[in-house]
């Protein structure tokens, strides 16, 4: 997509994904990837972020030998869901009100 991708999208993005269910780092950016190129280098920054700021918590689960990490989303990632939701709708309503010709700045 030509279209640049902010992280308070990307963390949006996440949000939904865990809230789904609990998912790993990989699983993550490739649901994310449909959409925009968002590399994994861009999304570990982000879900530490995300963690840090108490909206996911990980827990560690053997797959094929190996440890992976899940993030789950907590109560409190629960709230700030609903507000970047909220926020999504109004910015996806602005937009394609401009688009569309029903949003126009009045001239003086």
């Amino acid at each position: 997509m030509y279209f640049p991708t902010s992280s308070t999208l990307i963390e949006f993005l996440i949000l939904v994904i865990i809230d789904r269910e609990d998912s790993y780092c990989y699983d993550i950016s490739q649901n994310i990837k449909i959409a925009p190129n968002i590399k994994e280098s861009t999304l570990y920054p982000i879900l530490k972020k995300l963690e840090k700021a108490g909206y996911m918590t990980t827990y560690g689960q053997d797959y094929q030998g190996r440890k992976r990490k899940y993030y789950s989303i907590t109560p409190y990632g629960k709230e700030q869901l609903q507000f970047l939701n909220k926020e999504w709708l109004t910015y996806k309503e602005t937009l394609d009100g401009i688009v569309e010709g029903r949003l126009r700045h009045d001239k003086d």
